[in-house]
């Protein structure tokens, strides 16, 4: 046959485009049990046997592009879609994004900004027609990088949290639950944030380290027999103050309780309460409460039926609740204004800097107010009781398993959650209002008239406010399968199988998930929940735009193509830990992919005047064993790893078998049969190669889906295929011929299994790897050939090598090799399992220059060993992080291996 050419340079760009969309137009993205799908089967075998496997994707959020956190898990995904879709299951990957509310929505008020305009010069229609030509700028954005990222997703069952379908399901689930009692509107205290206007639930406001102070204020009795103390990080709140509370064990201050006191710079009295919430050990043990401006002081109000007195504007500048001067001010421009005022009254005794915690809204960063205000909640202990009884029956399992943990006890502690939000950008609240008789009307469609008076649709009102965005997004998994509809698609996918998405989102949307799902489908939504770590720079720091540390996916796939980005991210990605990488970690992946290319076009590029021959298992030499019992190693490691999400374990598989058992050893060793055989054994020889290559292939596709799809085109398939012996064992590889996308991914077999060969050729690896060494450490060019000796040890495995000779030789750089019972003269020495290889100082090798290196070596080596010694006994063991220390120990420890050994040689030589 003639020799088959692949292009001398690697090339992702040549042909990842071409290939992507030759996947999408051939439909190999759809399940099987679509039509659209090549291999579309709906016989009862077929269907039968066929396994479901569905993931629905973590929407992202159409409010700009995706970063590298995106491309971490969307590889994730792909990997395991690719590898089950080539198991044979019938899978299904359901793409699409999310609406965003509060941050899509701050997207377009920048932009209004920057031309001189806010929302209310547009008004509500126009602002919501401009978000939706944003959202339509950034979702093609984000779907050119899913498509260049090799994303094998559905794309004809695309979705998106406000398109039709999802905003009929998200008004189900609202009236649902308003008819299940657990949706109530009520006026409570929640996380207000002042820029975007709007509440906030509990979990998206962000606390961080913040430098402050506690004010400490002088309180007086209202009958002017003395003072209190109270303290406070923020005096501007005083004014909302209606009582100050002391423990009722307290017995300093047991006879206070019900004692006025002068509210500062008012003319107004509150008293003193008795509450267990005081601490009494804290300070003075007397707390001011504020019931509208703390969550602990609203509880207390609540208990005592204190007055709640709101001193914010929904911009967070202070009311006409506080006395004139005070009023339009900024909370932090009053602090300084209060505290002259009461230090001129002699009522501040003064202030203590302090760190303390603060919330953030999760979007803008602004510091969060706590602000009463009337909102819509939902009801969450119903819904979290079930959730947690999933899991402990093992409906939901968490990889790794210690976000168990997590999981219940946000569970456990779970509050009440606030879904209302005061912007237009939406899913707008499914409630109406008559403007005649004050109904309230929660309706599934928008009502004609009101069913209590009967006025027209004039008369209703609908309420001004939005859903919170996961309010759409804790429906994904079974409404973009059709849901509230009993579709063929919610039949047959729903529940899915696994979820993949990080672990910052366990509060947001898993554990909300789960409860939608076991609310309105009486299921879990998935079983399998893998959490992966967050992508952050080599410094550990989170990537950011304000750091300068982000990657764009599509900057590292275009300096290395798509499979260098994904093969490194899978290896890299070891479950419950972060992803420390720069620009040149994407090396490792682009290195790989050179490989697999390299050697494919070598293996091609020989089979010129080859004939693929039917090759059967008594015909498999001992070398040709010992590689299929490896790959079936690898390939078991493979499906383990990948079977529970150890993504990095069968990345590592994959690259320990292809580049260094298949290249760097047994296509190496092949050379001997191609130079020594006769025809009958060259053909054997390159059907056997080709055989392992297209398996092997097969086996990287779901890590390198580019590059191998590219190299599997080129396969002689037809040939190959001829060769196959039904009753074979071990040569086993497919009769398919199709795109590899959907080709059948190996299989591990006892049969291949083979213990005895695996040892002895470990045992041969050994001695090759230690002459190599030797080699080196004696500064051997690798390319002059040596002579050594062997001795070894009756009995062992290491006896492979006195039949296996010319393999040491071309493997090892050697001219010859003896096996003797003793250690020569003037020889150098290393011992391994079984036996002792010397490389011989004789005429092929210069013993003065080699004593002078030895030597200068050793000096060199002493110099870093004393360099570590002085460190560790110095100040840096003691102040260093230990990781550094440990690290120096290693390299001290290294060192005086070196040494060792080189003192060993030279007493060899000397």
């Amino acid at each position: 046959m003639k020799a088959i050419e692949l292009e001398k340079a690697y090339d992702p760009k040549s042909f990842e485009d071409r290939i992507y969309n030759e996947w999408e137009n051939k439909g190999y993205f759809k399940p099987v049990s679509d039509e659209k799908n090549p291999v579309h089967c709906q016989c009862a075998a077929c269907n039968e046997k066929t396994n479901t496997y569905s993931v629905v994707i973590p929407p992202p959020n159409v409010t700009g592009v995706l970063h590298m956190g995106h491309g971490l898990n969307n590889t994730l995904q792909d990997i395991v879609v690719r590898y089950h879709r080539m198991k044979g299951d019938n899978t299904l990957w359901v793409t699409g994004t999310d609406h965003a509310g509060i941050a899509t929505q701050n997207v377009v008020e920048r932009q209004l900004k920057k031309e001189g305009k806010s929302r209310n010069d547009l008004g509500r229609e126009k602002f919501i027609e401009r978000t939706w030509t944003v959202k339509e700028d950034h979702h093609n954005t984000i779907v050119k990088q899913q498509r260049k990222l090799g994303n094998s997703t559905d794309w004809e069952r695309e979705r998106f949290t406000m398109d039709e379908g999802l905003s009929k399901a998200v008004r189900d689930v609202f009236v649902t639950l308003y008819e299940r009692g657990l949706m109530y509107r009520g006026k409570r205290l929640v996380n207000w944030c002042p820029r975007c206007g709007t509440a906030l639930a509990d979990d998206e406001v962000d606390h961080e380290d913040t430098q402050g102070a506690m004010y400490h204020l002088y309180y007086e009795y209202a009958d002017g027999s003395g003072k209190i103390e109270v303290a406070t990080t923020r005096p501007e709140t005083f004014f909302g103050d209606t009582a100050v509370a002391v423990n009722p064990s307290d017995e300093r201050y047991t006879a206070l309780v019900g004692k006025k006191l002068k509210l500062p710079l008012t003319g107004k009295e509150i008293p003193i309460i008795a509450d267990d919430y005081v601490d009494k050990e804290f300070g003075t043990g007397m707390v001011k409460i504020t019931p509208a401006h703390d969550p602990n002081d609203w509880e207390v109000g609540k208990r005592h039926n204190l007055e709640v007195i709101n001193l914010l504007t929904p911009d967070g500048r202070l009311n006409e609740n506080v006395p004139e001067k005070y009023r339009g001010l900024k909370p932090e421009e009053a602090r300084k204004l209060v505290i002259e005022d009461l230090t001129e009254a002699g009522l501040f005794k003064g202030e203590e800097k302090m760190v303390h915690s603060v919330g953030h809204c999760y979007r803008c960063k602004t510091v969060v107010e706590p602000y009463l205000s009337d909102q819509w909640f939902v009801k969450m202990k119903p819904l979290a009781d079930k959730a947690l009884a999933a899991w402990k029956k093992g409906e939901i399992q968490f990889f790794p398993q210690k976000w168990e943990n997590t999981y219940e006890q946000w569970l456990v502690n779970i509050r009440d959650w606030c879904v209302s939000r005061q912007i237009w950008w939406g899913h707008r609240i499914p409630v109406w209002y008559c403007q005649k008789c004050g109904e309230v009307i929660v309706s599934r469609e928008d009502p004609s008239k009101c069913p209590k008076c009967g006025c027209g649709a004039e008369d209703l009102k609908q309420d001004p406010d939005v859903l919170d965005t996961w309010f759409s997004s804790w429906l994904w998994p079974f409404s973009t399968l059709g849901w509230p509809e009993k579709t063929v698609d919610l039949e047959k996918f729903y529940p899915t199988t696994a979820l993949v998405t990080a672990y910052d989102i366990i509060f947001f949307w898993v554990s909300r998930m789960i409860m939608a799902g076991l609310e309105f489908t009486g299921k879990a939504p998935f079983h399998d929940i893998y959490i992966h770590g967050l992508v952050r720079d080599k410094q550990g720091r989170k990537m950011s735009k304000s750091l300068g540390n982000g990657m764009d996916p599509l900057e590292i796939i275009d300096m290395y193509g798509a499979d260098a980005l994904k093969f490194t991210l899978g290896f890299m990605c070891a479950q419950g830990q972060d992803i420390l990488i720069d620009k040149d970690s994407f090396k490792l992946g682009s290195r790989f992919c050179n490989k697999v290319w390299n050697a494919s076009r070598y293996l091609l590029g020989n089979l010129e005047g080859r004939n693929l021959v039917p090759v059967t298992d008594a015909d498999l030499t001992e070398l040709d064993k010992w590689i299929y019992s490896r790959l079936n190693n690898a390939v078991k490691i493979a499906r383990e790893a990948l079977d529970t999400y150890r993504y990095n374990d069968a990345a590592s598989a994959l690259m320990e078998f292809f580049w260094n058992e298949f290249c760097d050893w047994y296509v190496e060793a092949t050379k001997i049969n191609f130079k020594n055989g006769d025809d009958k054994e060259k053909d054997r020889q390159a059907t056997v190669l080709m055989d392992i290559l297209e398996e092997s292939i097969r086996l990287l596709h779901p890590y390198l889906p580019f590059v191998t799809e590219e190299i599997y085109g080129k396969l002689p398939l037809e040939e190959l295929v001829k060769t196959r012996k039904v009753d074979n064992k071990i040569i086993t590889a497919s009769t398919y011929k199709g795109m590899l996308i959907n080709a059948p991914f190996p299989e591990y077999s006892e049969a291949r299994a083979n213990a005895m060969v695996e040892e002895r050729f470990d045992a041969l690896k050994e001695l090759i790897a230690k002459v190599r060494a030797t080699k080196v450490d004696c500064g051997i060019d690798p390319a002059i050939k040596i002579n050594i000796a062997i001795k070894i040890e009756k009995g062992s495995a290491a006896e492979v090598a006195r039949e296996k000779v010319e393999m040491i030789q071309l493997l090892g750089g050697v001219a010859k090799v003896d096996f003797v019972d003793a250690k020569p003269a003037s020889s150098i020495g290393a011992v391994g399992a079984g036996f002792e290889v010397f490389v011989l100082v004789d005429e092929s090798i210069n013993k003065e220059q080699l004593i002078s290196r030895f030597q200068k070596a050793i000096e060199k080596e002493q110099g870093y060993a004393r360099m570590s010694e002085n460190k560790l006994n110095g100040n840096f063991a003691q102040h260093a992080p230990a990781n550094l220390v440990e690290e120096e120990r290693q390299r001290l420890a290294e060192s005086q291996r070196k040494i060792a050994t080189l003192q060993s040689y030279l007493k060899e030589l000397q």
